[in-house]
């Protein structure tokens, strides 16, 4: 092994790691790859780049367009009455149909895209035919993959594996060479799930009205068990305050979802609705964390403490820093930015707009360039220069602090003996989330603790020197004065009233909302609605929803006025799954895309232009016909993974010039070559397939190319056969939800879990395995060279 072959083989070792662990972002770890090869020496700075370059990589992106224009033009509304035209009411044939057009449609458009172009309508489907969405949506997911198995452009895998071959001076596979193959393990494949495949999914109650759909979308959630009353006293201090002001839906993550007031009620009341004597609040959350916060109107204030206010300054400081544009914490939200671990310091401003923001910090999302105003003890105030995530710090003298009154805004409270906060850490409080409060200091037995963390135990009889305002304190006490009645009269519930409605809906799997908290993305300002409830394998998650990442394929039950729902079906970020009565789209242009499409392919077939031009074409006059806009063109690519593509096809590149490729290709060999070249193939067929469950396909493929490619050339017969194995084998990624970004859209709203994957993915995989095997002798025979 030489020392150029240990170096390729350490960059790809140190890539397969970073994939599977999830560290880094795929498509960043793709970049980092082709910058080692080329600081290396690997390769050289056109090889480096040439994947940006490279016809495959044109061709992917520009079959994200084409296949944008067929699912903006309303090509799911004509499927959707087709299939139901077709298919009638029973499940194997609408297992049957719906993986046949979908099989078809994933023959010439991205599996992603006709994943989520189909979602809605096998989701109304079911809805309508009384089948549970769990019996179909699997199904769906597969029939996306087997499609792409049947023409060239079908699948990234195909169009990769193509352009190895015609890198290495093999002729490359035309647009139907795939088909014959394809197109039968795409027929044996939807039989097995019809026949077979479809006992082993899990069955789900499926709604069968309007009605029953919102009451099962409850009961899903568990909305109805933490659904519960708060009525105001009528001497509350909260009397005259806004809902705002009162902090009731902030303080403990609860959805207010009537106000009940003389007989009349308000659905979704605004933020600034004054709160009256009896006012009755409907609202929806966790009634125990509300009782939990309630506690802290156990403290009392201690009008009078100067001297412990004094002493606490001398050990105080502030300073304001400027966040670097390569800080960890650039898009983080305040609370998730943990200065106080990483930097030993409290953050109590932000600067925003020519003065600092003091308040509702914490879920504000930290940007680069941003001062932030931080508090600390004098150590940790002169340490902060050390840090890269500060590009400038700058100690805040008194002058500089009479905007913010530091004075002024700190006050003493007591913890009483018998208090119930007593023997518990200050970890389990929400005051810092919830009103901006920050403990500066403990005093206990004569003993000053300046800043102390969370896991500082409080004890009864503690004095505890905060800063914040006063009157949040008042709010807090009104808190506890709130009168909870946990039993809803029937009569009262909001749901099934016109106004407010809930909708189920999934991210877009190109949505820029993805690994976004709940928090910072605020529903409610940002859309007029209410996130009620995430539902992820096979389960609802986490108790507290603004800490929630949300992630591709979650399903989302939204809550608010019907109007505001029925907007959010033009909103690029989601797919709707409950229909409110929206529109039709304007399917006027579909012919027209259709007819597009149609030329691409017949251009290819007759050979007038190469796939990546008559790609890049067709793309262009979906454009200026007005079957998309540039704008929606530019989103509909999915440029993760065009940029992992690029950069992982210069390490195919070195792994070939290295000998690397050879070299592993070689340990194939002496593992199997022996036993002849079927064996070979099937090795490379089962290791394939194995891998895909923790590397993404393309990436594996460039992997994988150089070393068939080595290992038929040592078995002198001609590549084709080997590398068409490799290309069913990369996509037919069955066996997890994370194989393949179809599997994972689906999940949320079919309510699968892991193990549903293994169950029907596991057989269908030894199907598909035993079909190709069965089939390649006869189809691609071998032919020596």
């Amino acid at each position: 092994m030489t020392f150029e072959i240990a170096l390729v083989l350490g960059i790809l070792a140190i890539s397969l790691v970073l994939f599977i662990s999830e560290v880094i972002r795929m498509d960043v770890v793709a970049l980092l790859v082709l910058g080692a090869l080329a600081v290396t020496g690997l390769v050289d700075s056109n090889q480096a780049f040439a994947g940006f370059s490279n016809s495959a990589v044109i061709t992917v992106w520009a079959m994200f367009i084409l296949s944008e224009g067929l699912t903006r033009t309303g090509i799911a509304d004509i499927i959707g009455r087709q299939v139901m035209r077709l298919a009638g009411r029973r499940e194997i044939a609408m297992i049957t149909v719906i993986m046949i057009t979908g099989a078809v449609l994933s023959a010439f458009m991205n599996n992603i895209g006709v994943a989520a172009l189909m979602l809605p309508v096998v989701v109304e489907v079911a809805r309508r035919t009384r089948i549970a969405p769990s019996r179909l949506l699997m199904p769906l997911a597969y029939s996306t993959l087997l499609g792409g198995l049947m023409t060239l452009i079908g699948t990234p895998p195909n169009l990769l594996i193509s352009e190895s071959m015609v890198l290495n001076g093999y002729e490359p596979f035309e647009l139907f060479d795939f088909t014959p193959l394809g197109g039968i393990v795409m027929v044996v494949g939807v039989a097995f799930v019809a026949l077979a495949g479809r006992f082993m999914l899990p069955k789900t109650r499926a709604a069968r009205d309007k009605h029953v759909s919102q009451r099962s979308l409850r009961s899903r959630y568990k909305l109805q068990e933490r659904t519960f009353m708060l009525r105001v006293p009528t001497d509350s201090i909260l009397v005259g305050k806004t809902l705002a002001e009162s902090r009731i839906g902030t303080s403990t993550g609860l959805i207010i979802l009537s106000l009940f007031r003389n007989g009349r009620s308000e659905t979704l009341p605004g933020r600034q609705i004054v709160l009256r004597a009896g006012d009755g609040l409907l609202v929806q959350g966790r009634v125990d964390q509300f009782r939990e916060l309630r506690r802290w109107s156990d403290l009392v204030i201690e009008r009078e403490a100067p001297v412990l206010k004094s002493m606490v300054a001398s050990k105080v400081m502030y300073a304001a820093v400027t966040i670097s544009d390569s800080s960890p914490v650039v898009s983080e939200l305040v609370r998730h930015a943990a200065f106080r671990t990483r930097f030993d310091v409290a953050v109590v401003g932000i600067m925003r707009r020519g003065s600092y923001r003091l308040t509702n910090l914490t879920y504000m999302p930290i940007k680069a360039g941003d001062r932030v105003l931080v508090q600390g003890e004098i150590d940790a105030i002169a340490q902060l220069e050390k840090f890269s995530d500060f590009s400038a710090v700058e100690i805040c003298t008194e002058e500089e602090l009479a905007e913010y009154h530091p004075s002024e805004r700190m006050f003493v409270v007591r913890l009483p003996k018998h208090s119930s906060l007593a023997e518990e850490t200050l970890a389990k409080s929400r005051l810092a989330d919830v009103f901006d409060f920050r403990l500066l200091a403990v005093f206990r037995d004569g003993e000053l603790k300046v800043m102390p963390r969370g896991d500082e135990v409080l004890l009864g009889g503690d004095l505890l020197l905060i800063e914040g305002q006063h009157s949040d304190l008042d709010v807090l006490r009104g808190l506890q004065e709130l009168e909870i009645d946990t039993k809803v009269p029937a009569n009262v519930t909001p749901f099934e009233s016109e106004r407010l409605t809930l909708m189920d809906a999934t991210l877009d799997p190109r949505s820029s909302l993805a690994g976004r908290t709940v928090g910072e993305l605020n529903f409610r300002e940002r859309y007029g609605i209410e996130l009620a409830g995430i539902w992820r394998e096979g389960e609802t998650v986490g108790t507290e929803l603004a800490d929630e990442r949300l992630q591709i394929g979650d399903a989302l039950l939204l809550l608010g006025p019907r109007d505001r729902l029925q907007l959010l079906s033009s909103d690029s970020d989601f797919l709707i799954l409950t229909p409110l009565g929206q529109e039709p789209p304007d399917t006027r242009r579909a012919p027209l895309a259709a007819a597009i499409m149609l030329a691409v392919v017949l251009a290819v077939m007759a050979g007038y232009a190469p796939i990546s031009v008559a790609a890049v074409i067709g793309g262009t006059i979906m454009v200026l016909t007005g079957c998309l806009n540039m704008e929606q063109a530019y989103r509909a690519i999915d440029w993760r993974a065009i940029f992992l593509i690029a950069g992982m096809l210069p390490l195919g590149t070195a792994m070939q010039e290295t000998g690397a490729a050879e070299y592993l290709a070689n340990q194939v060999m002496d593992l199997l070559g022996d036993a002849g070249p079927w064996p070979v193939i099937m090795g490379l067929y089962i290791l394939t397939a194995m891998a895909t469950m923790i590397i993404p396909t393309a990436a594996l493929v460039v992997l994988m190319s150089p070393i068939v490619l080595s290992a038929m050339g040592d078995l002198n017969v001609a590549p084709e056969t080997a590398m068409m194995a490799v290309a069913m084998a990369a996509s037919a990624s069955f066996t997890s939800p994370i194989s393949h970004p179809a599997n994972i859209l689906v999940m949320g709203p079919g309510g699968y879990r892991f193990v549903d994957y293994l169950k029907v993915g596991v057989p269908l995989t030894i199907v598909v395995f035993i079909t190709v095997m069965v089939l390649l002798p006869i189809l691609w025979p071998l032919v020596p060279v």
